[in-house]
């Protein structure tokens, strides 16, 4: 809603993200997160987009132009406190957004640090069986290398996935 009027708007004005973050006095990334709808700003922002835009803030949070058009001059601080209502919206499905994101992150590093676990229990449970069989047969020798390689490598690298899983464990545990 918001970083689609915020685009939309701006592309009718026919300004880059780089002249309204000049007009605004942010940097292009800024306009890009709202756009993204990675951020939004706050209300002091908001009004200061709707001023560069030349468009009412009603309309940058998804109110029509006839019903702004329609709407009584009611006060500025029923204006602000719609805004605020607004803005608190967006913020909410910003953060169950980033949250849902965040566990599932969570979830992918349980599952390949259990995953990683599960295959090292079951190297080191079946030893190296493959060591003893027949090389002279061709098609045996390059299982066994297959076989072999991923052992081997894995071997060396397991210690770092598992590191790594429990460090984005860590780092997506919502902290209260």
């Amino acid at each position: 809603m918001l970083k689609d009027n915020i685009r939309s708007i701006r592309k009718q004005k026919g300004l880059s993200q780089e002249e309204l973050a000049i007009k605004l006095n942010v940097v292009r990334q800024t306009i890009s997160k709202w756009e993204q709808g990675l951020s939004v700003p706050d209300s002091e922002m908001l009004i200061s987009i709707s001023d560069a835009l030349d468009t009412p803030v009603s309309v940058l949070l998804g109110e029509s132009v006839t019903e702004t058009a329609s709407r009584d001059a009611e006060g500025n601080n029923e204006r602000m406190d719609e805004i605020a209502e607004k803005l608190e919206i967006i913020n909410l499905q910003l953060a169950r957004g980033k949250e849902k994101k965040r566990t599932i992150w969570r979830w992918i590093f349980i599952s390949l640090c259990v995953v990683t676990v599960v295959i090292l229990i079951l190297i080191a449970s079946t030893g190296n069986s493959y060591l003893e069989w027949d090389y002279s047969n061709p098609e045996l020798a390059v299982s066994g290398v297959i076989i072999h390689a991923f052992v081997w490598i894995f071997v060396r690298i397991a210690p770092f996935i598992i590191l790594g899983s429990v460090i984005g464990i860590c780092m997506t545990i919502r902290k209260h």
